[in-house]
């Protein structure tokens, strides 16, 4: 079987052309990971979608397409932890060290990903032993080369496609908590709606920064989910009062400083300690956003009452 067929289905014309079911995504994606799809056929459905606009039917069957292809590779975590945002707006990955407080809180994290364009500031992997040994970090190059090869078809299309979506709804460590962040506000009800069809039951999608799962401390923050995979939409307030953009060049945040408490900045720690309680309460670890967040200040408090980071 050919990919023609489906790309027949998005891209008929006016009137004729549809979005693909979930049974015809997921067999659609099948063939693309198996290397039984002409590269022109690739090209040309994942930009059709991009065009129109993706659906909840097609990100889901996409997505188990994917968990299909790669099953069993990872052992089952708590909590699965996407990071694929590029580097261009992001700085210092504050988000490792708030999984790190989640660590300490108990639960295991998966956390996968590739990140492009990053500076050596905002580099996620060579910030990664800050993250703890609860937070198992799985590079998406090696997790699967097919995925990878789609992702990087960015360079070739010079815009992004749907499978950046698909990858935060991956979940490859079959977690029954998952955390998202995006970069744009109107995926987080797609990404809910493609979780539940695929029975995801604890999810919590933020605009978060550069389009990771991290919070803005000084900004209302609303969060679009799952709770026992039933829709949630909850919008907290701020933590504290500060103008700065979270990711601002003129603030550069030092992490190992940070955790070893040589340097004290109120902004950062608040960015981490939120973000925290937004995972913890995720996995049911509190019954609110304020009580998690009170439980990840104690935590970050205690911090080095744990094993301690190396410098």
């Amino acid at each position: 079987m050919t990919l023609a067929p489906f790309v027949q289905i998005v891209a008929r014309g006016k009137g004729r052309a549809r979005a693909m079911t979930l049974d015809e995504a997921q067999a659609a994606m099948t063939l693309i990971l198996q290397g039984n799809a002409a590269p022109e056929a690739v090209g040309a459905l994942l930009m059709v979608m991009r065009l129109r606009g993706e659906t909840a039917d097609e990100i889901a069957g996409f997505t188990a397409a994917l968990r299909a292809h790669v099953r069993g590779t990872l052992p089952r975590a708590d909590l699965d932890w996407p990071s694929y945002a590029a580097g261009r707006s992001r700085g210092a990955p504050l988000f490792l060290l708030a999984a790190r407080l989640v660590g300490q809180a108990g639960y295991s994290i998966s956390m996968h990903g590739w990140n492009s364009h990053q500076s050596a500031a905002a580099s996620v992997r060579d910030a990664l032993d800050l993250a703890g040994p609860q937070v198992h970090y799985s590079p998406l190059e090696a997790l699967c080369p097919e995925a990878f090869a789609l992702l990087k078809l960015r360079d070739t299309f010079g815009l992004r496609s749907c499978f950046n979506t698909v990858l935060r709804m991956w979940n490859p460590s079959q977690a029954s908590a998952t955390v998202q962040g995006v970069f744009h506000p109107s995926y987080r009800s797609l990404q809910v709606q493609a979780a539940q069809l695929l029975g995801q039951q604890a999810l919590s999608i933020i605009k978060g920064g550069g389009g990771e799962f991290e919070r803005h401390p000084s900004k209302d923050i609303t969060i679009f989910g799952l709770r026992s995979g039933a829709h949630i939409q909850e919008t907290v307030s701020p933590i504290l009062q500060d103008t700065r953009r979270l990711h601002d060049t003129e603030h550069t945040f030092d992490l190992p400083a940070l955790w070893h408490g040589t340097t004290y900045d109120p902004f950062a720690i608040a960015t981490i300690t939120g973000t925290a309680a937004l995972a913890l309460w995720t996995l049911k670890a509190a019954p609110s956003v304020q009580a998690a967040q009170t439980m990840t200040d104690a935590l970050w408090a205690t911090r080095h009452q744990h094993e301690s980071l190396s410098a």
